[in-house]
């Protein structure tokens, strides 16, 4: 039975969530079908190490953190912080006041049981408690893409064969006044 806790990371969580971001990374990219573009994986497990990073920083204010665990293991992150290179690019800069939901993973052997929702669910608490009403969020990943569709409907900005042929990049802005 599973016991998740949903909280902040703390400095001694930092190891355990790196090695937690490579495993998730990798296995993503994998089942995607791109697993031999080791580059792009090292690239974006370096990018989540770099955000971990700014939001011990900044304590929480450049980019803030929760995860799940279940016990000791952490098996489920979430991140917000400010609308990336690639969302500004891509939509001529619409978004770049709204906070980007980002790094929503969930340990291979722990999804399709909920814990991304709880993530979610959280963030929104975390989000309103701030007094933020919309927020923005992309995926490039087939997969990721299908659950976004799911939760929040067409995306705004649909960016057809922006990673080549039949691989989509999709850009959502959200108002958190429709989700909850």
């Amino acid at each position: 039975m599973l016991n998740i806790e949903i909280r902040r990371p703390t400095l001694d969580d930092t190891t355990e969530l790196n090695h937690f971001f490579r495993i998730v990374i990798t296995d993503t990219f994998l089942k995607e079908g791109i697993g031999h573009m080791l580059e792009d994986i090292e690239n974006e497990i370096t990018s989540k190490e770099k955000y971990l990073h700014t939001d011990f920083e900044s304590n929480g204010e450049k980019r803030y953190f929760l995860i799940a665990s279940n016990g000791d293991q952490i098996i489920g992150s979430i991140e917000i912080g400010p609308a990336s290179e690639l969302i500004n690019h891509c939509t001529n800069h619409a978004l770049q006041e709204l906070l980007e939901v980002g790094t929503v993973f969930v340990h291979p052997d722990f999804q399709r049981k909920g814990i991304g929702s709880m993530l979610l669910n959280a963030m929104y608490f975390t989000l309103r408690n701030r007094g933020i009403e919309e927020f923005c969020l992309d995926s490039g990943y087939t997969a990721s893409q299908k659950i976004w569709k799911k939760k929040f409907g067409e995306p705004q900005y649909l960016l057809k064969n922006y990673w080549g042929e039949e691989n989509d990049h999709m850009i959502w802005r959200v108002k958190l006044n429709d989700l909850l």
